[in-house]
C-alpha cells in the first residue's frame, strides 16, 4: 500500500502548485524543491506553511503529482540531475520510486544522523532503512480500508458490514436507492491495487501470516495462493454493483468526487484520501472499516504500514536546507501537523496527538496485531506492481481471466 502509503508509476508532474506565500512559481536560489504525491496535497501545504514561520529565509516551491506520474518523472529526473531536493519515497521495496530501488543507485542521502532517527521503532525499519541505514523521514502510518460518509450510510438504514454477505447485501440496498456502495478510479494505474490488497490481507494472511517469506523463499506463488480468491472476490464485487458505473473510465479524482456528491457511500483507499474528500465534500462525517472478505469478522484483516515518506536529494544543490526541511518532517510538529491534516496517524507515535476519530479502527487493529505490511512493500522488484495494476485493468475490461492475471504476476515476481 502501501496510499496509501502503498499503501505506481509517471511521466510527467500534473498538478503543480507553488506555496501562496512564496510568491513565485519558481524556488529561489535559496529555496528547496519539494515533490509529493498529490494525495498529500492538504497535509504537505499545512506542513510547508509551518516551516515557513520557523524559516521565513528558506524558500518553499511544492509539486503535486499522481502517484504513477510521480514515480517515472522521479526516475529520469533523478538520473538527469533535475531532482527536487527532497520527495516522496516509498518505503520498502517494490516499485520504482521505493528506497530499496533508489538508495543502492546512490540518489539518497543518509539520515542516520537527524534527530527522528533513533524514535524509529523496529518494525519500521525494514521499509526506512538500507543495509541499515536511515534514508528516509516516515510521516504517517497509514492504512487501506473503505473510506465512507456516515451520513450516506444513515440514509440507507445501515451499519458498517462485518461480513463479506453483509458487504454484499449493503451493496444491493446502495443500489437500490440509486448509489453505489464504493467509487472506483481504475482508470488511474494505483487505484487498482487497493481492493486487491485490502482483500488479500484477509483472503491470504489471515491463514498464511508468513506469506511473504515463503513467497521470497520460493515456496508458493500469486497463482498457488488465496490471491485467486481475492481477484474473484474483487469481481464479484463488480459484477454484484458494488462500485459505480465505468471503473476503467474514472479517475481518482473522480471517485473523490462521486463520494462528495452522494453518488456513491465511500470508496476503497488509503487513509490519508479522508482529508481529501473532507475538502470536497464539506461538513460531513466520515468513518473507515476494514473491508471484509469472508463471513468470519475474527478473520479480517487490514493492510497498515509506514505510509507517506521523503527522501532528501544526494545532489540537492540547497542540502542544508534540505536536511532542515526532512528535520521537521520528523519532529513532533511537523509529525502532527501532517497526521492531523492528512486524517492519518503518525509513524513516529507520540502521546501527545489527538487521533482522528474516523481513524479509531485502524488503531485498533493494529493494537491486535491485525494488520499486514502494505503488499508492494516486501516485493522483490518494482515490476510486479506495474504488471498488477495493468492485470486489474485487464480484468475489469474482460481481457483477461483471474488466472491469466497470476500466472503474469508470478514471472514478474522472480524476475530480477
Amino acid at each position: 500500500m502501501r496510499k496509501p502509503r502503498s499503501l505506481a508509476a509517471l511521466a510527467a508532474l500534473v498538478g503543480v502548485a507553488a506555496l501562496t506565500s512564496c510568491g513565485t512559481e519558481e524556488a529561489a536560489a535559496d529555496g528547496i524543491t519539494v515533490a509529493a504525491n498529490s494525495t498529500d496535497r492538504v497535509p504537505m501545504d499545512a506542513v510547508i506553511e509551518a516551516f515557513r514561520e520557523q524559516h521565513p529565509d528558506i524558500e518553499v516551491t511544492v509539486t503535486y503529482a499522481d502517484t504513477d506520474q510521480l514515480q517515472s518523472t522521479l526516475r529520469t529526473q533523478l538520473s538527469s540531475g533535475t531532482a527536487p531536493d527532497v520527495f516522496t519515497v516509498w518505503p520498502g521495496n517494490g516499485n520504482p520510486g521505493a528506497l530499496h530501488v533508489l538508495a543502492p543507485e546512490g540518489y539518497l542521502v543518509s539520515l542516520d544522523d537527524t534527530e527522528f532517527a533513533d524514535k524509529i521503532s523496529e518494525g519500521d525499519k525494514p521499509v526506512t532503512q538500507f543495509e541499515g541505514t536511515t534514508y528516509v523521514v516516515p510521516v504517517t502510518f497509514s492504512g487501506i480500508g473503505a473510506i465512507y460518509r456516515k451520513d450516506l450510510l444513515a440514509d440507507l438504514g445501515a451499519e458498517e458490514p462485518a461480513t463479506w454477505s453483509e458487504m454484499l447485501d449493503l451493496c444491493a440496498t446502495a443500489q437500490d436507492n440509486d448509489m453505489a456502495l464504493f467509487a472506483l478510479g481504475n482508470q488511474t494505474p494505483w487505484v487498482t491495487q487497493l481492493v486487491t490488497y485490502a482483500l488479500v490481507a484477509t483472503t491470504v494472511y489471515a491463514d498464511t501470516p508468513d506469506f511473504d517469506e515463503r513467497m521470497a523463499a520460493g515456496e508458493t506463488s500469486f497463482s498457488d495462493s488465496e490471491w485467486k480468491t481475492a481477484m474473484e472476490k474483487y469481481l464479484e464485487m463488480d459484477e454484484a454493483g458494488c462500485f459505480t458505473d465505468n471503473p476503467l473510465g474514472t479517475s481518482y479524482e473522480a471517485s473523490i468526487s462521486a463520494v462528495a456528491q452522494g453518488r456513491a457511500v465511500g470508496l476503497v483507499q488509503v487513509a490519508t484520501t479522508l482529508s481529501q474528500v473532507r475538502k470536497e465534500a464539506g461538513d460531513v462525517e466520515l468513518g473507515l472499516f476494514a473491508l471484509p472478505a469472508t463471513d468470519d469478522p475474527e478473520q479480517t484483516r487490514m493492510p497498515a504500514s509506514v505510509s507517506a515518506a521523503y527522501g532528501v536529494n544526494a545532489e540537492s544543490t540547497n542540502l542544508g536546507d534540505a536536511r532542515a526541511f526532512a528535520e521537521f518532517l520528523g519532529s513532533v510538529e511537523g509529525q502532527a501537523i501532517y497526521a492531523a491534516e492528512g486524517g492519518t496517524l503518525p509513524a513516529l507515535p507520540d502521546d501527545s496527538h489527538e487521533i482522528d476519530p474516523a481513524l479509531s479502527v485502524l488503531v485498533d487493529h493494529q493494537a491486535q496485531d491485525r494488520t499486514v505490511p502494505f503488499m508492494d512493500q516486501l516485493w522483490p522488484n518494482p515490476r510486479v506492481q506495474q504488471i498488477h495494476f495493468t492485470v486489474v485493468q485487464e480484468l475489469f475490461s474482460g481481457a483477461a481471466s483471474v488466472e491469466d492475471a497470476l500466472t503474469e504476476m508470478d514471472p514478474a515476481y522472480t524476475s530480477n
